[in-house]
């Protein structure tokens, strides 16, 4: 077995390790580890034709053995295994792997083995793709290379093996990190930890808030006194959870005057008064948003970035995709893509973006969500009707079908369909689906430009 008590001595040169999990942060591992020496075997349960060609690729190209379709007792012959976020602790496999004593990583903690370069880790309920695509390009200049890595579909494996064969190359890691990745981390240690928000999120995962905030916290159990946490200091939660840790500490904030960076009448402005940005400049809008760019600016204060720069990068960001995404406006109708909003605490967020008529989109699979928690937020709002569609229609139209007119298709297709025939000029049809995609689509992406393509038939016909 590898000895991964301390990581200044870790080596898997000519050690058998067993990648668990062929999606891309699987195969990627499997190409980092294979070119650092390591006898690699990979192994999926599933045998998709997305799995079965990568299974292919890894023999073709990198002569990396692999099975697909079942997890064979050879996954066992093992000095070490990296676990794909997608197989839960509690898996079997998993379980049957420690009774062998076989140490078990995550990709993001075996990735960060291999680089001495500062890491920037955005982890939240709500946000964190948008600060890490603001923090990115905030970040980036001809001294140093903002490289983007983690929950966001771009494994940190790859980045790092990019980084080993171009070590002339200056730069900075910024992760979007997901509670799912942290369940095995045991040096993973980010220059930066950002907290955007914290609320109820993959209960049906975690079994619990505690347990939950539990996994976002072990971002922070490596940090040290040089370290920084970037917190939003409007969260009571997210406060109460983070100043019980002795890592230096820094909040960001739309109301609190002890930040870097605060948000005065109508502009954000420096701790000297200096204006950054005014609300009329901005390149994204919300309140959500304004939180985004305050965190991602304290960032990038933090990494001395000058603040002519992250000004001119509020001005100029105008947001990402699958996240309050404009796709057409067809007979005065304004068709939206927040694909992106797979918990109730988005859809919150994005009803309260818009003050025109929303016929709003919600289903998919439900990740333990109660949605009578929209209530409140579907009375005071301005949303006309909701479709509600997948594996989690029926429970979404139960919870909400007194308070609102309410529909129950099968698909978003059908989804799409009917928000059309509700539709009248002025209105906006937001698709903020609350819930995982796993029922009809791979990804959240998928789903949103599935969505894109729906829109753009109507637009067509």
């Amino acid at each position: 077995m590898i000895d991964i008590t301390v990581r200044e001595n870790i080596n898997i040169r000519d050690k058998q390790v067993t990648v668990i999990g062929l999606g891309l942060s699987g195969i990627e591992t499997a190409k980092l580890a294979n070119h650092l020496g390591a006898r690699v075997f990979a192994s999926d349960s599933g045998s998709s034709k997305r799995v079965s060609a990568h299974a292919m690729d890894l023999m073709h190209f990198h002569h990396i053995a692999s099975e697909t379709g079942l997890h064979s007792e050879k996954i066992y012959d093992a000095d070490l295994w990296v676990l794909s976020p997608g197989v839960p602790k509690n898996a079997d496999i998993v379980i049957k792997a420690q009774e062998k004593n076989i140490p078990i990583v995550g990709e993001i903690e075996f990735a960060s083995w291999f680089t001495e370069s500062p890491i920037v880790a955005v982890t939240g309920s709500n946000g964190k793709t948008t600060t890490a695509y603001i923090l990115a390009e905030m970040c980036q200049s001809k001294n140093n290379h903002a490289v983007m890595a983690g929950n966001m579909g771009l494994p940190f494996s790859e980045r790092v093996l990019n980084e080993i064969k171009t070590l002339d190359e200056t730069r900075t890691y910024i992760l979007e990190v997901s509670s799912f990745q942290m369940e095995f981390v045991y040096h993973f240690s980010p220059t930066i930890a950002v907290y955007t928000n914290l609320s109820i999120d993959h209960l049906d995962r975690h079994g619990s808030m505690e347990e939950y905030l539990k996994m976002k916290l072990r971002m922070i159990q490596n940090m040290d006194q040089e370290d920084c946490v970037v917190y939003n200091g409007d969260d009571p939660e997210l406060v109460s959870a983070v100043e019980n840790h002795t890592v230096r500490l820094q909040p960001f904030s739309t109301t609190r005057s002890d930040t870097l960076y605060t948000w005065e009448g109508t502009s954000i402005k420096n701790h000297s008064g200096k204006s950054l940005a005014g609300l009329d400049e901005l390149g994204i809008l919300g309140d959500h948003n304004l939180s985004n760019l305050l965190s991602a600016a304290t960032c990038s204060h933090l990494l001395g970035i000058p603040d002519d720069h992250i000004s001119q990068v509020m001005k100029t960001f105008t947001g990402v995709e699958h996240r309050l995404e404009h796709v057409l406006t067809i007979n005065d109708v304004q068709y939206i893509n927040d694909s992106k909003a797979t918990n109730i605490n988005s859809v919150i967020v994005a009803i309260d973006t818009f003050k025109q008529p929303i016929i709003l989109i919600l289903g998919g699979r439900n990740k333990g969500a109660d949605f009578r928690l929209l209530l409140p937020h579907i009375k005071s709002s301005h949303v006309r009707d909701v479709i509600s569609y997948g594996e989690a229609g029926g429970q979404i139209d139960a919870a909400l079908g007194d308070a609102v007119r309410s529909v129950q298709v099968t698909d978003l297709n059908s989804a799409v369909k009917k928000a059309q025939v509700l539709a009248a000029p002025g209105d906006i049809v937001l698709l903020s689906p609350g819930c995982a995609s796993f029922d009809e689509f791979s990804n959240f992406e998928v789903r949103g430009q599935f969505f894109k393509s729906a829109v753009m038939e109507i637009k067509a016909v």
